[in-house]
């Protein structure tokens, strides 16, 4: 180790060129240049292992870039101090920022990143400064370990966790007088109850935070949950919940305030569920839909957020996972002139994203594409979209009547919930128009059922209906860590069951890494379950249909099941077995009877 990077004193960049150069990892050349550069103002700020990421440097012995974690990872072995990757979503925001001031982590270039009773976990970018552990300990009353963190990640997140436990203070310390009983177990205490300010500063950050923290971390759904005395925030990524936050019980009424504000709902009611939206914009600069939905719990009231990307209308279906013979049947099916097709799955199994992107495609200039929806997913503006309206007895069904009467070509209904509904939808196909509908049904062959439950005679949902497709969204394989193991046989037959799939020797599995937050998992895919109606699938349908005798003749004339879908993206190395075991159901993998 060089004098520059001795014990006690901060990392200078004369001294980290020369040991880079030294261990054979820069250039003689390249750190003359980078040491004789003129430094901005902006670089002055700058920690040295910044300063060499910035000018994309390549690693002297196999060409690799020098990337701000190589680096990291080379001054961690300087140190001999353990690399971590700061992960805001395991962070305990409150906890690590009670430790000590922003004022001291910012002297020293330091942040706590885990709390315990016995130790504090300290990352620093200065490793071989420790003038502050001393007074850390004797003031927290407990022992320190250190560990290595980017610079520019202590430095975000610094800034990020303690703008927002400022902002939660102050919310929490506002005496504003609540309006109304937020929680059955305080009905006693009802006169003392103390809620922030929707409109206060403190509240109006944290919700901005919010929003843009979700973003980022890629959420589908933002949940605000209010429990006794705490409220939680919990982000869906990739179909799975994380806890993100924990908020006073009055901080959290205030945010939910705030955000029914901005959805335009009745702040004061609270008693029964409402509905909103709100439109912002990510960083990115793209503008995003949020559907917002509150309920009344126990403990106050309850808000969701789905968010709406609308990227995913510019996806192709091969994106979406819908390929080769899947997309075949599908396109097979939504371009006949009339007829019903159905998508099913249960809720956040992409049928939305599925019907749009289809829509998508059949909104041309030449056609008249109309939706009636509960309520409007996504606004496009690429065809006529209306949300019913139960107060006014504007249904589904209603609409569906008045939509034949625009001269419309293809109707897509929201759900078929009832027997109205269904009975409208049956009336538009058997007129000429397409009509596309959701179910929510386990597989593609108990939508038949389904219908027979509504009151759909036979003879007329064999008339009108072209197909069904049920589908599920799987957590795709992290590329970086993916590891490749061999197929274990048992777990691919209760995968596929007895058909004839062959088994792959080899499978691959989750690992974790930086980039998928060691989950193993990055992104989501379709699988696909879909049933046209054959002429010779019509035989099995009536009044007494036996749905598992359904089931196996469509099997038979080459229906892929969910778990067979599944089972060739586990071969594709797109997913895993224990993935598609997860999300799809144990029915549809038995024998096909013969033809």
């Amino acid at each position: 180790m060089s004098e520059a990077l001795a014990k006690g004193r901060c990392v200078d960049l004369g001294g980290v060129l020369k040991d880079l150069v030294s261990d054979g990892i820069l250039s003689k050349t390249d750190a003359a240049d980078v040491a004789g550069a003129r430094r901005s103002r902006g670089e002055a700020l700058l920690h040295p292992l910044e300063i060499i990421d910035g000018k994309q440097l390549l690693h002297a012995d196999n060409g690799r870039l020098l990337t701000l974690e190589v680096l990291t990872q080379w001054l961690a072995n300087k140190a001999a101090l353990q690399v971590v990757h700061i992960d805001p979503l395991k962070i305990n925001v409150p906890a690590v920022t009670a430790v000590m001031s922003f004022a001291y982590a910012k002297r020293y270039g330091i942040l706590c990143v885990e709390v315990s009773r016995e130790e504090l976990v300290i990352a620093t970018m200065e490793p071989f400064d420790n003038s502050w552990i001393g007074s850390l300990e004797q003031t927290s009353r407990r022992e320190i370990r250190r560990v290595i963190a980017s610079p520019t990640d202590i430095k975000k997140y610094t800034l990020e966790f303690y703008s927002l436990a400022k902002s939660v203070f102050g919310a929490g310390s506002s005496t504003a007088t609540g309006t109304g009983i937020s929680n059955f177990e305080q009905l006693l205490e009802v006169g003392k109850l103390k809620d922030a300010d929707a409109q206060d500063q403190h509240i109006v950050n944290i919700v901005d935070w919010l929003l843009q923290y979700a973003f980022e971390q890629r959420a589908s759904d933002i949940h605000l949950e209010p429990r006794r005395g705490i409220g939680k925030v919990r982000f869906r990524i990739d179909g799975v919940l994380h806890l993100v936050y924990e908020l006073p019980d009055n901080v959290m009424t205030a945010m939910i305030s705030r955000l029914k504000i901005l959805g335009r709902m009745d702040v004061a009611e609270k008693r029964r569920p409402q509905d909103g939206r709100i439109k912002t914009k990510a960083p990115n600069a793209s503008e995003v839909e949020l559907r917002l939905s509150t309920m009344p719990t126990a403990f106050g009231e309850k808000l969701v957020m789905r968010i709406f990307d609308p990227d995913v209308l510019l996806r192709s279906f091969s994106q979406l996972g819908l390929v080769a013979e899947d997309y075949q049947q599908w396109q097979s099916m939504i371009k006949r002139a009339h007829g019903i097709v159905l998508v099913t799955g249960p809720t956040g199994s992409g049928k939305t994203t599925t019907l749009y992107s289809t829509l998508k495609q059949l909104a041309t200039d030449t056609v008249n594409v109309n939706t009636i929806e509960d309520p409007i997913e996504m606004v496009v503006d690429a065809f006529n979209q209306s949300q019913i309206q139960p107060a006014i007895e504007f249904d589904f069904a209603a609409g569906i009547r008045t939509l034949m009467r625009q001269d419309p070509d293809i109707i897509m209904v929201g759900e078929i919930r009832d027997r109205a509904t269904a009975e409208m939808a049956v009336q538009a196909a058997l007129t000429g128009h397409l009509v596309l509908s959701t179910l929510h049904t386990n597989d593609a062959p108990t939508a038949i059922s389904r219908l027979l439950d509504l009151g759909m005679p036979a003879h007329l949902i064999k008339a009108t209906l072209n197909g069904v497709m049920a589908q599920r969204l799987v957590r795709t394989l992290c590329p970086d860590c993916r590891s490749e193991v061999q197929c274990d046989s048992e777990a691919w037959h209760q995968l596929v069951g007895d058909s004839q799939l062959s088994q792959p020797k080899t499978v691959f599995q989750p690992a974790g890494c930086l980039e998928c937050r060691n989950t193993g998992y990055l992104g989501r895919e379709g699988i696909y379950e879909i049933m046209p109606i054959t002429h010779d699938l019509l035989g099995y349908i009536s009044a007494e249909s036996d749905i598992q005798q359904v089931r196996d003749a469509a099997i038979s004339q080459g229906m892929k099941t969910l778990r067979m879908a599944g089972a060739e993206k586990v071969a594709a190395g797109i997913t895993s077995i224990a993935e598609v075991l997860r999300v799809t159901p144990e029915l549809g993998v038995r024998r096909p009877i013969a033809p």
